[in-house]
């Protein structure tokens, strides 16, 4: 995983859209995800050629359409290595300041 290139993905909220409606409907076409946007066509692929970059969206040819999906690998990734060993030190915290509330050793 190319973390860099996920983040920078992850960075622009075009993006972040784009990945919310393949989150919503996945295997949609660029017609389809355009009519969300308002931006160029052109504006819209250079957005999908990024997000494909980065590993979060691929494709597939289904006769002259291309469908996108979205891949959530690469999210799962940053993820388990960025966020969750934050989040269980943050959990293991509450608990603790719980039992120490309740007064239970």
């Amino acid at each position: 995983m190319d973390a860099d290139k996920v983040f920078k993905a992850l960075g622009d909220p075009t993006r972040r859209k784009l990945l919310d409606l393949l989150c919503e409907q996945n295997g949609q076409t660029l017609g389809a995800l355009c009519e969300h946007l308002a931006m160029a066509r052109q504006s819209v692929t250079q957005h999908l050629d990024l997000l494909e970059e980065a590993n979060l969206v691929s494709t597939t040819r289904r006769g002259r359409e291309k469908l996108h999906f979205i891949n959530p690998v690469p999210l799962h990734d940053i993820y388990e290595r960025w966020v969750r060993k934050f989040e269980l030190q943050r959990l293991t915290l509450l608990h603790d300041l719980k039992r120490e509330l309740e007064g239970k050793p």
